[in-house]
């Protein structure tokens, strides 16, 4: 019989991935677990909410569909419930707005009964003798202390964000695509705005402002150290490399050639979709024919200084072309780096350090069923296995094969249906007499 105080799993915190598991664990019954988030309410890249702005998943990269098309937490069925499916079908548009994708997922919010917001979780230890999790923690307004104890983990926090090596004064806060829409009205008061970065969410942000210049004529300059403003790939044959299929592929490389080969495929999940690419030319394009055009776009150039004068409230960049090897200086009244994200390992976690497995670089050292520690079975991490999973990892499309995943090895049964091969493509050489494999020369 079960402990009515031990839940089978934790999960602590509330991004889309975590929240995709809260709503396919929701109606499994005789699986308790609880999901802790240190925020009042749930936040997905706030800073990022432009309008208009789209997801690059089709809406079928829902919470639950691709797992469970019937789910109640469908984005359909949120449609439905909210009557906007007519208007949804009529439009014909797969891509969903960041704003809408943020609405949905409070709306699935409102149906669980698993969330606790205001839990921050301090410290996590292992009992040997009842062989549980013990997770200890503050909650609500007062900060009043709780304890909560469970078999099993599974690790949500996100990532953080990223800036280049040079800002490292720490008396200064350097502005990041993250703060964007905090920022934004602040930003426009500049005369001149530089971003720093390649991928879609530098796009966003100087198409927004590429928008906006004609109301405050301020100098515009995109720089990034990419060798050129490259498109997303998304050719059907380059998205089966988000599948199953490939993940069995990539897991099974060497980890020198894992590393290697996510060093080669930026294009393939970093990159800008090629609707935004072709709006922001034809955007310069009507700005340089009607007015005194005041922008740069530079790329293949490293940033490798970056000072904040407090006397002049302008910032002095450093960077090089890195074909010329030539060395220049920018100045500019406020920069916004668009550098991306980086996994953090939380400090709570340090009171079972022992029980996880690290590579050599100091990462969770994955299993194929996503769990990171020592038995294969106990504690499972969300969105952190990139050097292990390949570029399926990020990707919202395989959110719901990996929670799959996740809750069969939680309950020991294949609840939902798990897809193992949907490729109509071969990525290793396939094992068959068409194929004979030479002998390795001595």
């Amino acid at each position: 019989m079960k402990n009515p105080d031990v839940y089978d799993f934790i999960a602590i915190g509330l991004g889309p991935f975590n929240l995709s598991l809260a709503c396919l664990v929701e109606p499994i019954d005789g699986l308790e677990g609880i999901f802790l988030e240190r925020n009042t309410s749930f936040e997905w890249h706030p800073g990022m909410l432009i309008d208009n702005t789209t997801l690059q998943n089709p809406f079928l990269a829902d919470l639950v569909s691709l797992a469970d098309p019937r789910s109640p937490y469908s984005f359909l069925n949120y449609c439905k419930q909210e009557g906007k499916i007519y208007s949804y079908y009529i439009r014909e548009n797969l891509y969903l707005t960041r704003a809408e994708y943020d609405r949905y997922c409070k709306w699935a919010i409102t149906r669980l009964s698993s969330i606790r917001f205001s839990h921050e979780v301090h410290n996590i230890s292992y009992d040997e003798q009842s062989r549980h999790y013990v997770v200890t923690g503050t909650c609500g307004p007062r900060s009043d202390a709780f304890v909560v104890q469970s078999r099993k983990l599974v690790l949500g926090v996100g990532s953080v964000p990223t800036f280049p090596p040079c800002c490292c004064d720490p008396h200064h806060r350097y502005l990041h695509s993250a703060d964007y829409i905090t920022h934004r009205p602040r930003l426009l008061r500049h005369e001149s705005i530089t971003i720093i970065g390649s991928g879609q969410s530098a796009a966003e942000i100087f198409y927004d402002l590429l928008k906006s210049r004609g109301d405050y004529n301020y100098a515009l300059t995109w720089i990034t150290r990419s060798p050129r403003f490259f498109q997303l790939e998304n050719t059907k044959l380059t998205l089966e490399m988000a599948s199953p299929d490939y993940i069995d592929y990539f897991f099974n490389l060497p980890d020198a050639t894992k590393n290697e080969l996510i060093s080669t495929q930026h294009s393939l999940y970093k990159g800008i979709n090629a609707r935004l690419v072709n709006q922001i030319y034809d955007l310069l394009d009507d700005c340089q024919r009607l007015e005194n055009l005041r922008t740069h776009l530079i790329a293949n150039c490293e940033v490798q200084a970056c000072r904040y004068s407090a006397e002049l409230d302008e910032y002095e960049l450093e960077f090089e072309q890195m074909d010329y090897h030539i060395r220049y200086t920018h100045r500019t009244g406020v920069v916004l780096f668009a550098t991306g994200y980086s996994q953090r390992i939380p400090p709570f976690i340090s009171g079972i350090r022992e029980r996880i497995l690290w590579d050599q670089h100091g990462r969770y050292q994955l299993s194929r069923n996503y769990s990171v520690d020592i038995n294969g079975d106990e504690i499972f991490v969300q969105n952190a296995g990139l050097h292990t999973h390949g570029i399926a990892d990020p990707d919202l499309g395989m959110n719901c094969y990996r929670n799959s995943c996740i809750i069969r090895a939680l309950t020991g049964v294949e609840h939902y249906k798990i897809e193992e091969r949907i490729a109509l493509q071969d990525f290793a050489v396939p094992n068959c007499e068409q194929f004979m494999r030479l002998p390795e020369h001595a």
